[in-house]
């Protein structure tokens, strides 16, 4: 495709270098149709993540996006590649708890409160009721909900059941979050203010972050780089360094010439 010209753009700082947290190396899925045709959904995958980064895959719908977060998360194994965290191959990696997966839904279960539901991630490992509910408290308290514990989701908005699913995932302590566009619902004042908690989460934990949009402006104001991908099969068409200080207003020119350049690019 054409890449319409846009103005230089700044280039990334040296903390961008920081050792990687997650490396995909020659990453490819097929799925088997009903023929019997296998459908190649990812093609030669190449990608690092660099520790403590915020790291966006962007792309169309259907470019295998969300394949390509399941394959980092574990729950799909890629056909050819590997995937390493901090050097270690995926295969031999035991610290899976480190690494949380924050849903496109919420997956609130409707009959637990909101200190219920984030206590469900604890509830596995046999950890104490009473340290459950501390640390569940804490979650909650740290993505601004103290006093909604004892609240149903039917009694809270749209933004706040982000900020307890957000919360749920963030109880174990994990180092690496990762999310599949959990935001895409939501209404745009109610998105930005959920970009901006995750912002302060992670300057606050020094998470490693790796999220899937097809928002090219969610992409601008959150991510150090951003992964654009081609069509199914999806390739990384480039990688984008984003060498600019947060907050990020999508107003200001400097701004709006990366969300021009990513749209080029997709």
């Amino acid at each position: 495709m054409d890449v319409v010209a846009v103005p230089t753009l700044p280039q990334p700082t040296p903390a961008a270098n920081a050792a990687a947290a997650i490396t995909l190396t020659g990453i490819n899925k097929w799925f088997d149709t009903a023929d019997g045709t296998p459908l190649t959904v990812l093609q030669n995958i190449d990608l690092t993540v660099p520790a403590h980064s915020i790291f966006a895959i962007l792309g169309a719908s259907g470019c295998g996006k969300s394949t390509l977060l399941n394959i980092v998360s574990g729950i799909l194994k890629p056909e050819r590649g590997q995937v390493h965290f901090s050097g270690t191959p995926a295969k031999d990696y035991t610290a899976w708890r480190s690494i949380s997966y924050l849903f496109q839904e919420d997956r609130l279960l409707p009959w637990r409160t909101a200190l219920a539901n984030v206590e469900f991630s604890l509830e596995a490992g046999g950890m104490p009721r009473a340290e459950r509910h501390a640390r569940a408290r804490a979650a909650l308290q740290l993505v601004e909900l103290e006093g909604f514990e004892a609240a149903f989701p039917y009694q809270l908005s749209g933004g706040m059941r982000s900020r307890v699913a957000l919360a749920r995932s963030l109880v174990t302590e994990p180092g690496t979050l990762l999310m599949d566009e959990p935001f895409s619902r939501l209404d745009a004042q109610t998105r930005a203010q959920m970009h901006e908690e995750v912002l302060r989460i992670h300057a606050l934990k020094h998470l490693t972050i790796v999220f899937v949009t097809h928002d090219v402006e969610e992409a601008v104001v959150l991510a150090d780089r951003v992964a654009v991908m081609t069509p199914r099969p999806g390739k990384v068409r480039e990688v984008v360094a984003i060498a600019l200080a947060r907050p990020r207003d999508p107003t200001l020119p400097e701004v709006t010439r990366y969300i021009q350049r990513l749209r080029a690019l997709i």
